[in-house]
C-alpha cells in the first residue's frame, strides 16, 4: 500500500508565494513521473507540471516560469517526494492540488493521488 500525503498551500495575496510538498509512503519498488495537477471550481483537473526520474520536467503554459517542481527519491529508504514552489501567483491558480505517479508495489503498478491540498489566491 502507498500512500501520497500533502502539505503546503493555503491562503495568499496575489503575487505572493506558496510551496506544496508531497510525500511518498510505502513499499515502493518502483517510481517514474511524479505530477501536479489542480482543479478549479467547475473546471476539469490540469495537469501544472511533470518531472521524470532523470529530474527533466515539463510545465502547463499557464504556469511556466512562475512554478518549480523538484522530487528527491531514495530508492535505498523508499522515501520520495516532491514539491512544488508556486511564485507570483494570481487568482486564476486558486484551486485544490494533487500529487500523482504511478507507483511499483507489492500489487504491482498502479496511479496513485494525494488528498489534495487547497490553494487559494486573493485579488
Amino acid at each position: 500500500q502507498v500512500q501520497l500525503v500533502e502539505s503546503g498551500g493555503g491562503l495568499v495575496q496575489a503575487g505572493g508565494s506558496l510551496s506544496l510538498s508531497c510525500a511518498f509512503a510505502g513499499v515502493i519498488f518502483g517510481i517514474n513521473e511524479m505530477r501536479w495537477y489542480r482543479q478549479a471550481p467547475g473546471k476539469e483537473r490540469e495537469l501544472c507540471a511533470e518531472i521524470s526520474r532523470s529530474g527533466d520536467i515539463h510545465y502547463a503554459d499557464s504556469v511556466k516560469g512562475r512554478f518549480a517542481a523538484s522530487r528527491d527519491d531514495n530508492d535505498y529508504t523508499m522515501r520520495h517526494t516532491l514539491a512544488l514552489q508556486m511564485n507570483n501567483l494570481k487568482p486564476e491558480d486558486t484551486a485544490v492540488y494533487y500529487c500523482n505517479s504511478r507507483v511499483q508495489s507489492v500489487g504491482g503498478w498502479r496511479d496513485y493521488w494525494g488528498q489534495g491540498t487547497q490553494v487559494t489566491v486573493s485579488s
